[in-house]
């Protein structure tokens, strides 16, 4: 989500809270009828901008509607434009345990505190949710679903040798992938300073981006930035490397609420955590697949799927 994440392409580089990019519209129609105890309240969701996370936001924004609320969806292209008016400007948020929670980390302790994410999800919660208290957030339940970053080459790179990340230890590469990776420990700083691969350049392309895969097949880049959940590798000629010595933390997803705005509607905690109780990896997958394979609409794919689990 990255970064779980992250991001969208480089000409979105240059977008601030203020320039939000909307995913739905003002009226909440992704949602439709209102049939919940909202009555027409305005609830703001951000969301990153890429496939992923627009698929999670849709299922927010379509379940929430359907409760009564007057939902925005809003898409950025990185966590920081919208973190620093949440709570605030934004009540809800699909969030990624992990990234979340190194961000919170580095808002309330600065940019070289030690990392509070693990591979453990509950303690990772544990260590995050009083950092989230202290922002005025409240994080409600982890969803099985765990979308960790991950790194990508060609099948002919894999036909090769390559098949982990420490297969790449000294070697010089370029990577395509989301403009906050730089740094950052499940990311590029990752790479550097546990793998020892010397990133050349971030070609910030995006997260999961048509524009990073073809990067990598072209040979622009010989490394790419995706997560475990991503059904285009395949179709792509796309093949993950195995993260050997587990720099990625948990990533669960887990919907971060203003806890101002809970308090006042608490309505929305059970069906938030119903919509986590009924994601994993695979279900993710298959949804994913139907939006970035099949070309439907987020919306669609999310009211179809909330349907069919009784969710709305």
């Amino acid at each position: 989500m990255s970064l779980r994440r992250p991001l969208a392409t480089a000409a979105l580089l240059t977008l601030a809270l203020t320039g939000l990019v909307a995913c739905g519209d003002d009226n909440g129609d992704g949602g439709g009828a209102a049939s919940g105890g909202g009555d027409n309240t305005p609830l703001t969701i951000a969301t990153q901008n890429f496939p992923e996370a627009n698929l999670v936001g849709s299922l927010y924004d379509v379940l929430l509607s359907a409760k009564g609320y007057d939902v925005d969806l809003k898409a950025v292209d990185t966590r920081d434009a919208y973190l620093s008016t949440f709570p605030g400007d934004v009540d809800v948020v699909p969030e990624y345990l992990g990234a979340f929670g190194e961000a919170l980390n580095a808002a309330a302790n600065g940019e070289g505190a030690a990392p509070v994410a693990t591979n453990d999800s509950e303690a990772t919660l544990a260590a995050v949710e009083p950092l989230a208290k202290d922002k005025g957030i409240t994080l409600l339940d982890l969803s099985e679903a765990n979308s960790q970053n991950a790194f990508f080459v060609t099948q002919e790179q894999a036909d090769g040798g390559l098949s982990t990340l420490s297969d790449l230890t000294g070697q010089s590469v370029v990577l395509a992938g989301s403009p906050d990776c730089k740094g950052r420990s499940d990311c590029e700083g990752g790479l550097t300073g546990t793998y020892g691969i010397d990133i050349s350049e971030i070609l910030p392309l995006g997260f999961a981006s048509p524009e990073t895969y073809a990067a990598v097949k072209d040979g622009e880049a010989q490394l790419g930035l995706t997560g475990t959940i991503d059904p285009n590798l395949d179709d792509e000629g796309l093949v993950l490397l195995d993260d050997d010595k587990g720099i990625q933390p948990a990533q669960n997803y887990v919907p971060a609420v203003s806890s101002e705005f809970l308090a006042a509607h608490g309505d929305i905690e059970q069906p938030l955590n119903d919509l986590m109780a009924a994601l994993d990896n695979d279900t993710v997958n298959e949804l994913l697949g139907r939006v970035t394979l099949d070309r439907e609409k987020p919306e669609d794919v999310a009211r179809d799927f909330l349907e069919s689990e009784g969710l709305i």
